[in-house]
């Protein structure tokens, strides 16, 4: 424990309260000897940096059983299967700074529940890139967080009917092979449609009038 403070640059006494809080595993043991490894100095580094950003311990603790609850990323992500998205790791002191304020416990179990993020070892994958930059974007924007998620549950549906819309019209086809031009061809279907909807929905918004009242 002394060589574990010493390279985490904290005394003693605060490992042990930690430990004792729960906030780090307990240590493999070898008759009366303790042994703590990298996994429990990062662990160690990861609280100093969460509360030199103004986390407290509780919602160190909160956030820790979170991501101990959360899926593996291999789970996540799924063996051997295509994807054109790429996984991002991350310590939970990076992602804290994507989301700044907004990285609450029920903020991360939605994100873990929806697939966005997962955990492997010690480490924090985000599922996609793209998603994690326009979501920190948007929280940037002063959009909350929670509404990103709850918005990217609404999408998640609308885009798993799409899919299987596509889906299906790979299947005519007959042979059950992929074109290596499908994703490319209805991403380009969907951005247009999209860009459409917004135009005609901000119009709509946009000619709106309220209500005048009535003439004397």
């Amino acid at each position: 424990m002394e060589e574990l403070a010493e390279k985490a640059g904290i005394p003693v006494r605060t490992v042990r309260f930690y430990r004792e809080r729960g906030l780090i595993s307990p240590p493999r043991r070898e008759g009366r000897i303790a042994w703590y490894d990298d996994h429990h100095l990062a662990r160690l580094r990861t609280i100093t940096g969460l509360l030199e950003r103004g986390h407290t311990l509780t919602g160190i603790a909160d956030l820790a059983r979170t991501f101990e609850s959360g899926r593996d990323v291999a789970e996540v992500l799924g063996l051997g299967e295509p994807t054109e998205e790429t996984p991002v790791r991350l310590t939970p002191e990076q992602l804290a700074d994507y989301f700044e304020g907004e990285t609450t416990p029920e903020n991360l179990a939605a994100a873990l529940e929806l697939g966005y993020l997962a955990t492997d070892g010690d480490e924090i994958v985000h599922i996609s890139r793209r998603l994690l930059e326009v979501s920190s974007q948007l929280v940037r924007e002063g959009v909350p967080l929670a509404a990103v998620l709850a918005a990217g549950r609404r999408v998640r549906e609308h885009a798993d009917a799409l899919a299987e819309l596509f889906v299906g019209v790979l299947e005519s086809r007959g042979d059950g092979t992929e074109p290596p031009q499908l994703r490319p061809l209805a991403r380009a279907v969907m951005d247009a449609e999209l860009s459409m909807a917004l135009d005609r929905r901000l119009r709509r918004e946009n000619t709106d009038e309220p209500p005048r009242d009535p003439a004397p």
